[in-house]
């Protein structure tokens, strides 16, 4: 038989199989798990990659599962008495635990070892075990996981130190305590990132890692339909990985597996974020491997989110996952001052002199340029012009947040499913802490004052909050807390919304009659104010770095350079139409006569661009630079926990008071562990 045939025939038993069971298995599967970032997490995208394949693994079998979070020991608990059906995921060292009935495996963790950074550390040499390769390093003194994989299968002759919680690990391991952690490394890298962000850049996970381990899904043997939730488990995966899709949902949530590539060629590994603009440069980049045939580009296209948090928490373990990382104004001065990324020592031929001064301004650190910008923007206020029309409403060049709540309320019109205001809501200091923070500045506040006490809870960032809350619960669409800049973008040029705040680059698109309904219809004018308009628009540039731990410097420099040259424009502009190219970078853009012409709005975000001042940024004194960001290394961590409690006051989980009083402390206990601050406890 052929392999087409072979592939075809599996394929169809396949599917008959699923018919014949779908008709069996609507009733609802109940599985428990625990919190475990980044795989597992309530408050995860999707709540996670674990949660979301198994929730689609049982979609393509045509039943419906539930995850029921709860601490780990409860949850194992629970699936051993049968209370539920099973539990998930457990490694699969404990297969062999008689009272489950164990799924096929799917990726899980690389567990290897951490250590601090010294100069005088040497190589470890990976031999034929793990243990081998532990017993190898005689002496040293190990920390692990009470209860994992890891601490269950270590040989007791091992100095180990046994802890509950992978905090504790790297707290011991900064402290000296241990000489390694034995830990997943996402695990260690998001914990720094999210929970211990004074940790980043102090440890480094070592290279190969000790072991990769299967993750399973365990079935209760005292539940009666345990065989038939494991057969339908083994067949909707089975499907999906026929399909690619396993590799997929873990690469959506920025987890890659060991990737193939071509012998012979040099692989450029690129993270970058999944909107219109990097699409298109990845479409185009194809000239660039024609140009470069001895170069190959391996595309990481993830949420806003997923890779902020991704790129950082790569750097914070020195794990080396990238060559090209696409950061902004926010990471490219501190990243450079902390030695992460290399100077930009572009070919002579590259025009530096074209490139914007503020974007420009916004990339450097001590005079040097450590990243290039691929677009840059601000931030303004786009709105239907023919809605206001209809209504008798003047949208002013320069409105304030009180004509922008009257106008949500006369436009909101539900019923005809368009929507008064569309705004940011997802969780995020890149998500909704971006619009949110200009808010905050336009009504006279700021995070801190001189001397780093935390001023969030006062009169601006109340009636900030406020106002947000109103206009989003009232005015904006249902689902509101899961919308970012492509939600909102897509919402707007199908004419959902009545007005939109966000970022000067949404234009190109809203103008567009190949992507936008309403292009006929955008009207725009400057982000909106409250008391100030200092920090009341913000200043970005999406750019393209090189870590230091790329060891293909050289080609990945070929590549920026390509990408945020003169020629990649004018290449964008030919191939996909002048309002296609990125915007706010070069002076050439908005000298060009033809761009002019299709792009109205040109002139205006040039303006925006030049008049966003990211130093003097707060109306109080402010000991910080950034305009919808703070500019310290803590402030993903605190930013990203500060968004999920103004998303919940959103959502109506909590009260504005609540909320900042949490977010206050939340700041003052950042602060002091940091040392900004002394603990006068």
């Amino acid at each position: 038989m052929s392999c087409t045939k072979f592939y075809v025939s599996l394929t169809s038993i396949l599917f008959t199989i699923f018919l014949s069971q779908s008709v069996y298995a609507q009733d609802k599967i109940q599985l428990t798990t625990s919190e475990w970032e980044p795989y597992l997490g309530a408050g995860l995208p999707n709540q996670g990659y674990v949660a979301e394949l198994i929730k689609r693994v049982y979609e393509v079998v045509d039943r419906d599962v539930e995850l029921i979070f709860l601490p780990l020991a409860r949850a194992k608990r629970k699936a051993r008495e049968g209370v539920v059906d099973g539990f998930a995921p457990i490694e699969h060292a404990f297969k062999e635990d008689k009272k489950f009935l164990f799924s096929d495996p799917y990726p899980g963790d690389y567990v290897g070892l951490l250590r601090r950074k010294n100069e005088n550390t040497h190589a470890v040499k990976a031999l034929a075990s793990p243990l081998q390769t532990l017993q190898a390093l005689k002496g040293a003194n190990f920390g692990v996981l009470l209860g994992s994989y890891s601490a269950y299968s270590l040989d007791a002759s091992l100095n180990l130190s046994k802890v509950v919680k992978h905090t504790q690990l790297l707290d011991l391991l900064f402290r000296d305590r241990i000489d390694y952690a034995i830990i997943d490394k996402y695990t260690a890298a998001d914990l720094m990132v999210t929970k211990q962000p004074h940790l980043i850049g102090a440890f480094e996970f070592i290279s190969p890692p000790l072991w990769q381990n299967d993750f399973r899904v365990a079935f209760s043997k005292k539940r009666p339909s345990a065989q038939k939730n494991r057969a339908d488990f083994n067949l909707g995966l089975k499907l999906l990985q026929r399909q690619g899709e396993v590799e997929k949902i873990a690469s959506k949530h920025g987890l890659f597996f060991l990737p193939k590539y071509k012998k012979g060629k040099t692989r450029l590994r690129i993270a970058t974020v999944n909107n219109n603009d990097m699409l298109i440069m990845q479409k185009q980049a194809k000239e660039f491997e024609r140009i470069h045939p001895d170069i190959e580009l391996q595309w990481r296209m993830l949420d806003e989110n997923v890779l902020r948090k991704r790129t950082l928490s790569d750097l914070a373990i020195d794990g080396g996952a990238f060559d090209v990382v696409t950061i902004g104004s926010f990471e490219a001065p501190l990243w450079a001052k902390k030695g992460w990324l290399m100077p930009i020592e572009s070919a002579n031929d590259y025009n530096h002199q074209d490139l914007l001064k503020p974007i420009k301004d916004s990339l450097s650190y001590e005079g040097r340029l450590y990243a290039l910008p691929f677009y840059g923007e601000s931030s303004m206020t786009y709105y239907r012009k023919d809605l206001f029309e209809k209504a008798g409403l003047i949208m002013p060049n320069e409105p304030t947040y009180q004509q922008i709540l009257a106008f949500a309320k006369k436009l909101h019109d539900p019923d005809r499913e368009v929507n008064g205001i569309c705004l940011r809501g997802q969780a995020g200091w890149g998500a909704n802490m971006a619009f949110f923070n200009t808010l905050v500045n336009s009504f006279g506040g700021a995070w801190f004052d001189q001397h780093w006490q935390a001023t969030i809870d006062s009169a601006p960032w109340k009636q900030a909050l406020t106002l947000y809350k109103t206009l989003a619960s009232e005015y904006g669409p249902e689902d509101m807390t899961h919308n970012n800049f492509n939600e909102n973008l897509e919402l707007f040029a199908q004419g959902h919304c009545a007005m939109w705040i966000d970022a000067t680059v949404a234009a190109s698109t809203l103008f567009d009659s190949r992507f936008s309904q309403v292009h006929q219809q955008v009207g725009f004018a400057q982000a909106p104010i409250g008391v100030t308009k200092k920090g009341s628009h913000w200043l970005w540039a999406w750019s393209l770095a090189i870590p230091v731990s790329s060891k293909v410097a050289p080609a990945a420099l070929k590549f920026i350079s390509w990408a945020t040259s003169e020629q990649y424009i004018e290449q964008v502009a030919e191939k996909e139409g002048p309002l296609a190219v990125p915007p706010g970078t070069r002076l050439s853009t908005y000298q060009n006569m033809k761009y002019q012409q299709q792009a109205p709005f040109s002139q205006f975000v040039l303006k925006a661009i030049r008049q966003a001042n990211p130093v003097d940024n707060t109306l109080p004194y402010s000991p910080y630079n950034g305009i919808q960001f703070v500019g310290i290394a803590e402030y993903p961590a605190l930013g990203d926990k500060v968004g999920l409690l103004v998303q919940q006051v959103i959502k109506g989980e909590l009260e504005v008071e609540d909320a900042l009083k949490q977010a206050q402390d939340l700041a003052t206990e950042q602060m002091i562990r940091s040392g900004y601050l002394q603990n006068n406890k």
